[in-house]
């Protein structure tokens, strides 16, 4: 364990920390019993997220995890098949919570660049008989994490709604990161979300809130989703003090994430220069996130991390051979340029 003060941290994007102006935000909310409805600065940040994505109704969560499990147990019953892409964060990194809390089969399909197709889904829709567990539910990342923080294409999103509406099939959009992805395109959220009968996005990863995420959708959605947080042990009392540091960071920090995605390229192109070294999916660095592959006999990626760890540079291992680094508003252009300095040095 560290206290991360003098290290350039690029794990994840999850450990900025509230600013002073966030902090002092934090300390003025107007606070309430969130879970009897009546904490006015949840009250608040709901209303804010409704409006920016255009549905009907928001429910405040703690974490990312919370939102996607949630919104699963709300859309499908114990046996149902969910169709998710291979490397998607609900299926991966939520520690197996999809068969834990919902009793559901995945179906895991390989996309490109977390992308995958309409054509693909249908070669896993099955009859509906008694032998097969029913498709009830289609999952989004977007952007997603372990294709190096890629955009999923709208048109692509388009067909797979259009799709899984004929054929009465739920959607639900993991987007932790959608606001990278709006940012990166000039995409509306709103315009996103049209396609998802559920949304969830996260405030303490690139917006810099300390805890929480939000997920969105029907009234009715909303209202079966509030009783499976309480469930879920994620009815909280007085959350306007954690709520007040998401609407600072949807107010403050959303249109400077353009600047951690040049963060992310400029730390690409380094990286692609240095023999062995090799960006992921061609080198494409859509947002914040930069995997990067290891192809040199004298150095496995674990090596890599710890010499970058002790010359003060905070990387993970990403699967076999690979590295993750996630630029943030915590890391500056110059501890940009400083890492770039180190890896150079280094490798």
């Amino acid at each position: 364990k560290m206290n991360n003060g003098n290290f350039i941290d690029l794990r994840s994007d999850t450990v900025t920390k509230p600013s002073p102006e966030m902090r002092k935000a934090i300390a003025e909310a107007e606070v309430g019993d969130d879970v009897f409805g009546d904490d006015p600065t949840v009250n608040e940040l709901q209303r804010i997220a409704t409006e920016i994505f255009d549905k009907e109704a928001a429910l405040y969560v703690p974490s990312g995890s919370m939102a996607n499990q949630v919104a699963l147990k709300a859309h499908t019953q114990p046996g149902d098949e969910i169709i998710v892409e291979e490397k998607s964060h609900l299926y991966n990194y939520e520690g197996g919570g999809p068969a834990f809390l919902s009793g559901l089969v995945i179906r895991a399909i390989k996309g490109n660049r977390g992308a995958f197709t309409v054509e693909q889904i249908k070669e896993h829709i099955r009859p509906k008989k008694s032998h097969f567990a029913p498709v009830t539910l289609i999952c989004i990342e977007n952007t997603h994490n372990y294709a190096g923080g890629a955009v999923i294409p709208l048109n692509i999103i388009k067909e797979i709604s259009e799709f899984a509406q004929k054929n009465n099939i739920k959607t639900h959009l993991d987007g932790a990161r959608i606001f990278n992805a709006s940012v990166a395109t000039g995409i509306k959220p709103a315009e996103y979300a049209r396609y998802f009968d559920s949304v969830s996005f996260c405030l303490s990863k690139g917006l810099g809130a300390p805890i929480g995420s939000v997920i969105l959708g029907t009234k009715e959605f909303i209202q079966k989703a509030h009783r499976y947080r309480k469930i879920f042990g994620g009815g909280m009392r007085q959350a306007g003090i954690l709520a007040a540091a998401g609407i600072y960071a949807l107010k403050n920090n959303v249109e400077r994430l353009k600047e951690d995605h040049y963060k992310a390229k400029k730390l690409a192109n380094a990286i692609q220069n240095i023999e062995g070294f090799n960006v992921c999916y061609d080198g494409i660095v859509d947002t914040n996130i930069v995997i990067f592959e290891v192809n040199r006999s004298d150095l496995s990626n674990q090596k890599v991390v710890d010499a970058l760890k002790d010359n003060r540079v905070l990387m993970l291992t990403a699967g076999p051979g690979k590295i993750r680094a996630v630029t943030h508003l915590d890391v500056s252009d110059e501890e940009i340029d400083e890492a770039i300095d180190i890896i150079n040095r280094l490798f």
